[in-house]
């Protein structure tokens, strides 16, 4: 194997790049920062092309909100995925309540709900309440079953969007991201590989 199980990370930087640090987790390669900023560019840019293509209608507002989101779920489906970060955000400290607070501020499905699907709260109530039950099922769980229960609940999210609830026009990719980076991305938590030499390539 070229890589190393490493848990122990770096004191993040003073100042902005300090907020960096706490953000993606201290001492992240140059490798992995660059798959965060592709996924993170590449997926908001494809979305705009897709946009116009197809004349998709969104107001300014709409097209806004829709790049952001495209935005923070194919860059957090990458970032909460490194090693970096899952060090970090499983760190000593980081417990039921930590990861549970990181879920729920996460209410993207009210603002999908209120600007794309004409205020369809019954949407937003249930795929977020779907997001909160699955993620204390994940955590409460023992270790050694998280992944493949996160998973099974990844698979039920994406019944959701197919059979219960109509994609959204434009933005058929939200609840996949959205759960793929909460539930899989995030919640899990991985032996943190670093490059077997030290480096950070």
């Amino acid at each position: 194997m070229n890589a190393r199980i490493d848990w122990h990370y770096p004191e993040p930087r003073e100042g902005l790049a300090g907020a960096w640090d706490q953000f993606i987790g201290p001492g992240a390669t140059r490798a992995e920062v660059l798959l965060q900023l592709a996924a993170a560019v590449a997926a908001p840019l494809a979305l705009l092309i897709y946009a116009r293509a197809v004349g998709i209608g969104w107001s300014p507002v709409q097209t806004i909100v829709a790049l952001l989101l495209a935005f923070d779920l194919a860059g957090g489906v990458v970032t909460n995925a490194t090693s970096s970060a899952k060090r970090w955000y499983h760190r000593a400290g980081q417990g039921f309540w930590q990861h549970l607070l990181f879920i729920a501020v996460h209410v993207h499905p009210f603002v999908v709900a209120w600007l794309f699907r004409d205020g369809d709260w019954v949407f937003a109530v249930v795929l977020y309440g779907y997001l909160l039950a699955a993620a204390v099922i994940v955590l409460r769980v023992p270790l050694y079953l998280q992944r493949p229960t996160a998973l099974i609940l990844f698979c039920g999210a994406l019944l959701l969007n197919s059979y219960v609830f109509p994609p959204t026009p434009g933005l058929e990719w939200f609840v996949p991201l959205f759960y793929l980076k909460l539930l899989v991305s995030h919640l899990l938590r991985e032996e943190p590989y670093r490059p077997a030499g030290g480096s950070s390539p």
